[in-house]
């Protein structure tokens, strides 16, 4: 299992916000590049960016900030947030990032979706962000009707990089992922899951990686040093008997 440290970008700078609230938002870092660096040195191969400014505007923001990055800092990178059209998976590819996340987009124009995976296979992961059983979408401010399981199940036979499930309600709370959901997605589909919200403590790590999903997320614990990336980083790889 990959341990995936975030950054999430607002104004160029690195935050986490409480819940996906953005009046709730805490900063952590000016530098995000000496923080991406921070993390390549304790050994993470990925970098987990969300662009929170064009997840709300609906468009990519902080792409200057994304290629200062990936130009600088030698790891893998999965970038989402703002990225709702080919133009835009585009420019993400070009600045260096390997696997583009899209939530809103898939949702709302899941046909579009389609196209986009046939035109770049394994370079998009989808992005499944829920308040309980429902969708949310446009950074989190919107809840959809759709429910988690269904649409997980129509995506899985496109040719994904990944699934990230992020329970919004554990995310930045640092109270412990939803083991239940992310357990029931795992058995739902045959397509690499990447678990995010509350991952706090290398006992979170354990759970998740026997749970079977291919990585886990980690942003305000590892900021806060609740979470020791390098440790956490190997438990994640650590095999299960």
């Amino acid at each position: 299992m990959e341990l995936i440290p975030a950054i999430d970008l607002v104004g160029g700078k690195c935050v986490r916000l409480i819940q996906g609230e953005y009046h709730r938002q805490i900063t952590y870092e000016d530098d995000p590049v000496k923080q991406a660096q921070k993390f390549l040195d304790a050994g993470a191969d990925w970098l987990h960016i969300i662009d929170l400014d064009g997840a709300r505007v609906g468009k990519p923001v902080n792409i200057d900030t994304a290629q200062a990055i990936t130009a600088g800092v030698k790891m893998k990178f999965e970038l989402g947030g703002g990225v709702r059209d080919e133009q835009a998976i585009r420019r993400m590819l070009d600045i260096g990032i390997d696997r583009v996340i899209i939530g809103t987009s898939a949702i709302r124009m899941f046909d579009w979706f389609t196209e986009m995976t046939e035109k770049f296979p394994n370079k998009l992961v989808l992005g499944l962000d829920a308040r309980g059983s429902k969708l949310a979408t446009s950074g989190w401010t919107q809840e959809s009707q759709q429910e988690i399981w269904v649409f997980a199940a129509k995506a899985a036979n496109l040719p994904l990089a990944a699934i990230i499930y992020t329970d919004i309600t554990k995310d930045g709370m640092m109270a412990g992922p939803n083991l239940e959901r992310t357990k029931a997605l795992v058995d739902a589909v045959d397509v690499p899951i990447i678990a995010a919200g509350g991952v706090t403590e290398i006992d979170d790590v354990v759970k998740l990686r026997q749970l079977g999903v291919a990585g886990a997320i980690a942003g305000r614990a590892l900021y806060e040093g609740n979470l020791n990336l390098k440790e956490a980083i190997k438990a994640a790889h650590q095999e299960d008997e």
